[in-house]
């Protein structure tokens, strides 16, 4: 299946045979105080920044029914961000993971979005859109 939107991710996790527990890294996207003048021309055109995580969150697919209700939960919580990584945990035997199972996973997932390593997971941008980095 295709996942241009995170609708699609949302489809495609509650087909899966197995359960599925979606995780989610919100970042922000900034320019480093010490960017050079073509980093900081390029960040005003829209390129290149850090991402910094601001907030994580695992949910069951059935606990969303949607991005735009993503985008309602996260804006309750005050915390600014432009994108959002998804990566998904599977369960076994019927059970799905629990929130316990997910967290040392998200605490890997926002580790490795610091240090740059983001190829496993899918960003989104604030509309939900799947978005190409690099």
């Amino acid at each position: 299946m295709d996942i241009s939107t995170f609708d699609d991710l949302l489809e495609a996790a509650r087909a899966q045979p197995q359960p599925q527990r979606l995780l989610l890294v919100f970042v922000a996207i900034e320019l480093p105080d010490d960017a050079s003048p073509a980093q900081r021309s390029g960040f005003a055109r829209g390129e290149g920044g850090a991402l910094v995580p601001r907030m994580c969150v695992d949910k069951a697919p059935d606990e969303l029914g949607s991005f735009a209700q993503l985008q309602q939960e996260a804006a309750q919580t005050g915390a600014e961000w432009g994108m959002v990584f998804a990566a998904a945990l599977g369960g076994s035997a019927g059970r799905p993971p629990s929130s316990a199972d997910a967290a040392p996973v998200l605490d890997t997932m926002v580790e490795s979005i610091r240090q740059g390593r983001i190829a496993a997971y899918i960003p989104f941008d604030t509309q939900g859109r799947a978005v190409r980095l690099g």
